[in-house]
């Protein structure tokens, strides 16, 4: 599932760059062309720090000239000509922010990138510049970029930088309060969404649980995009499936997995998310019922309820006490002894036991390694697969080396439990006995059906 990160080129999301609503920052004139009244700042200095001072009139001018046109694509050609006439400017980094809001407005994203890059070369602390560098670095990485891996470097350093300056930054003039408080946050998701992915594809998944979450916390509901939800799912499953007891932050795995299938940008992601996210489900609950209450949930609110909660799958435990509560041990397959063995209380292990020891058991299994006087057999259908012995059958007398089977053969046999062992699983039988010559390959691969004799 985890592919689906790097096959989806996500289309491009909103990107708050903290921009002053107020018009381009114009500078104070030490010495005013003649005629000509000096500009003076659009806040005292109690409010914010004095704005630049160009002494030389013809750069004023020159400045004063690109920043007032209305035209975007006119104000970019008079700003790179200012910064490539006066390129140790004291309007620098204000022209340079103009000229990044710019090349975003006009959709030029090469010269959007470039200029953000010159923005943080001239003012390493600009958490606007940092904020789009950060971002769409997540993005190309997230998409599929040849070049993913440098990508995802790129961004996890703008958006450590960005979380080190972002106390440092100051509202900008004509900024309510709200919208300032509104500007960082979204910022404060940016860098942690950056760091995030990084974190996960390290399989940091305790950092990248702490990261993504801030990202996902610090975003509008609206914004609480497929790029972070869905990793933010797999970071809360971990290497292995969500499990009572077992999976740190098991439920906002499952949470998380079934909004990522809500908010994935196309049918077919979003059937192989539903997917996963029941997978999940299922391996935490036991069942899929309640499913579909999950599912609409999600669908309603891209942040689980108050009091969210799903009922665990019974323990092996409990699992083991309700097997033998439903079924005589003389009655159970050998893979149910061995559950039972293996998990089961030593109450329920000692009912099992007392009702089988000593008693000839007559059985079907897959022959591991087998002398004249003892054979590995393999049980249960798991230790089959494994080629893994669970039973080990003695003999009083050894067999004839023309009935010794070779190893892999289905066996038809008898045996009277004498002992076991838990970890790992073993079952001692005594007085062994072939029922009939062993088959040279398995005969089926189901269960396998333990009678005990009274």
């Amino acid at each position: 599932m985890k592919k689906i990160l790097v096959t989806v080129v996500l289309g491009a999301a909103s990107i708050v760059l903290a921009q002053n609503s107020a018009s381009p920052a114009q500078p104070a004139q030490g010495q005013p062309p003649q005629g000509q009244a000096a500009q003076s700042p659009t806040s005292s200095p109690a409010q914010a720090p004095p704005a630049p001072v160009i002494k030389d009139p013809a750069e004023y001018n020159a400045y004063m000239g690109a920043i007032q046109q209305k035209d975007p694509a006119a104000q970019i050609s008079g700003l790179e000509a200012y910064l490539t006439q006066y390129p140790n400017s004291v309007m620098k980094i204000a022209a340079l922010q103009t000229l990044m809001q710019d090349y975003q407005q006009t959709n030029n994203q090469a010269k959007t990138i470039e200029t953000a890059q010159k923005l943080v070369a001239a003012d390493p602390c600009n958490v606007r510049a940092l904020a789009l560098l950060s971002y769409i670095d997540r993005l190309k990485a997230q998409g599929g970029d040849p070049n993913a891996k440098q990508d995802l470097a790129d961004a996890q350093k703008y958006g450590q930088t960005g979380l080190e300056c972002l106390p440092k930054f100051s509202k900008p003039p004509g900024t309510s309060d709200a919208e300032y408080d509104k500007m960082k946050g979204q910022m404060d998701g940016i860098f942690n969404a950056a760091m995030g992915i990084a974190d996960l594809t390290d399989k940091n998944y305790e950092a990248a649980r702490k990261t993504l979450r801030s990202a996902e916390d610090s975003s509008p509901d609206e914004q609480k995009d497929f790029s972070i939800v869905y990793p933010l799912a797999l970071a809360y499953a971990g290497p292995t499936p969500p499990q009572p007891n077992v999976t740190p932050d098991a439920l906002d795995a499952i949470w998380y997995a079934a909004r990522a299938s809500v908010v994935a940008p196309n049918p077919q992601y979003q059937a192989q998310i539903e997917k996963y996210a029941k997978s999940l489900y299922i391996k935490y609950h036991g069942g899929d019922d309640g499913w579909n209450d999950v599912l609409a949930q999600a669908k309603a609110s891209p942040d689980p309820p108050a009091g969210f909660a799903i009922k665990p799958a019974p323990t092996p435990a409990e699992q083991a006490h309700n097997m033998l509560a439903s079924t005589s041990p003389d009655k159970m397959d050998f893979a149910t002894w061995q559950f039972i063995f293996s998990n089961g209380s030593k109450e329920d292990q000692d009912a099992v036991w007392n009702a089988i020891k000593g008693k000839a058991v007559q059985m079907q299994g897959t022959v591991i390694h087998a002398t004249p006087t003892e054979f590995q057999i393999a049980g249960s259908e798991d230790d089959i697969t494994a080629n893994k012995p669970d039973i080990t059958l003695n003999f009083p007398e050894k067999v004839p080396l023309r009935l010794v089977p070779k190893d892999g053969a289905t066996l038809d046999f008898q045996g009277e439990p004498a002992s076991y062992t838990t970890n790992p699983f073993m079952m001692t039988m005594d007085n062994g006995k072939l029922l009939k010559a062993a088959s040279p390959t398995p005969a089926r691969k189901s269960a396998h059906h333990a009678s005990a004799s009274q």
